[in-house]
This record gives structure tokens, sequence and C-alpha cells, in this order.
């Protein structure tokens, strides 16, 4: 199965300026991204950016492509890369983000293979359980519902679901073996991209702030699979880095 990564790689971000650039081991996070792509698989690993710095470095071990510095989300600076590129419709790509670097190279093939073995959904996606209560509240984790068959019902920051007979009055509890942490690695094919970033976006998305629930709202499917393997805490923040340095010293 022929597959092709865009990694959406940003220097602008609020609680982390230069994140893609941090140093992790002796290489660039977004190095980390490029190699884990490489292991999934993928016939060809682009780093998409707007920012000169992380070009330069990137050039070093990945097609770079230079993008606008409008987009408001990782799957329109793909649009661009895909109509400069003159990517084929039919190619399927995966978006991993630029700072995953632990990405687990299973989980990128899985979500791959899973758009081409469901024909009919627009896109891909995956989960994992939620192993810790706190969790369930926390609104950085992001808690998806989904039908019998796969298909994604809905995303949210809230609790989701609702539990009515432990959440309607206090003292307030969750059961974690009922929710689903959702993982940002999206699949689907060029043509696809170029239909949704197409539609206007929607009062979901932006009240959420999940560019996945454009999809939903104009009733595109998105499907949805536990993830062969768990997934890493994101980086997010210097101290979220300095915390996963930590524990990769304390594991070697």
């Amino acid at each position: 199965m022929d597959f092709t990564v865009v990694i959406p790689a940003r220097y602008q971000s609020s609680r982390f300026p230069g994140k893609p650039l941090a140093n992790i081991q002796g290489k660039p996070m977004v190095q980390h991204v490029v190699d884990r792509a490489n292991e999934a698989g993928a016939s060809k690993v682009i780093v998409a950016t707007d920012d000169d710095r992380i070009a330069s470095v990137a050039a070093q071990f990945a097609t770079v492509v230079m993008t606008a510095t409008t987009h408001t989300s990782g799957t329109e600076r793909i649009a661009e890369v895909i109509q400069t590129q003159q990517i084929a419709d039919d190619t399927i790509i995966v978006n991993v983000q630029g700072d995953e670097p632990f990405v687990p190279a299973d989980n990128i093939r899985q979500v791959a293979a899973n758009l081409a073995a469901n024909p009919a959904m627009q896109m891909a996606t995956l989960c994992t359980p939620i192993a810790h209560e706190d969790d369930v509240f926390n609104p950085n984790i992001v808690k998806v519902v989904f039908s019998a068959s796969g298909k994604a019902l809905y995303f949210s920051r809230s609790v989701l679901p609702f539990a009515r007979d432990t959440m309607m009055q206090p003292p307030v509890s969750a059961d974690p073996g009922l929710y689903y942490r959702h993982i940002g690695l999206y699949a689907y094919s060029a043509s696809y991209v170029n239909q949704y970033v197409s539609y206007q976006p929607s009062a979901l998305e932006q009240i959420e702030s999940l560019e996945q629930l454009r999809a939903l709202w104009y009733d595109d499917a998105i499907h949805i699979e536990e993830a062969l393997s768990e997934p890493p805490v994101g980086i997010d923040t210097p101290d979220d880095l300095t915390n996963l340095l930590a524990s990769l010293a304390a594991d070697n």
C-alpha cells in the first residue's frame, strides 16, 4: 500500500515557540517525526512549513514544501502541498503532526490501511482508551464517541459521553473505562483534502477548536479504530518536553 506522509510544522506556537526544532536526544523534534514516517513505510515524506528556520533544518533529512502563513489548520496546509506538488487525487495522505516525535510507526500504517479498507468513509483516525479519571475531565484531552461500525459520531473537549447518574450532582465521578481519547492522526485521499478546504469553516470546529468537526458538520464520514500501539503523551509545553526527556532517561 502506497501512502504519503505530510508533516505540518509551524514555528509560532503560543505555548512552545520553535517546538519542531526542540532537541530530543541529539535530533530536532521534527526529525524524529520523519523517522517514524519512514519506519511506517511511507512512499514519500514531506515536511510542510511556513518558517525558514524549520525548512533549513528539515531539508537535511526530508522533502520540504514551503506554505503560506495564513493556514488555520494542518489540513489546510496539506491542501497547499497537494496543489503545488500536483499530488494525484487517489493518493492516500497521512497527516502526522510535527510535534509527535514518538508517534508509533504501527499507528501511521494502521490509519492509512483503515482508509484504504473503508472506501465509503472520507477520513480515518484513531483513538485509545482513557485510563485515568482526571483525563476524562481534562479539556486538553479530546474525547470521541463512535458507532459499532467504527464511524465517529462526535469529538469534544468536554466530557463525552455524559454519565447522568454520576455527573448530575456532587460528588462528580467518571468511569474512565467508558471513554476514549482521540489521537490526532488522520488519513484521507488527496481529493478529499481539496474537498475539505472548499467547505466554509463550521461553528462547531470554531467553538471546540477541533478541525475534524468540519467534516462531520458537512456529513462526511470518519472511520475510527483503537490504535494498535499506545501513543505517548503529546508535547504542548516546554515542561512536557522536560518530563518526557526525564522519563526517557529513567527508562535507559
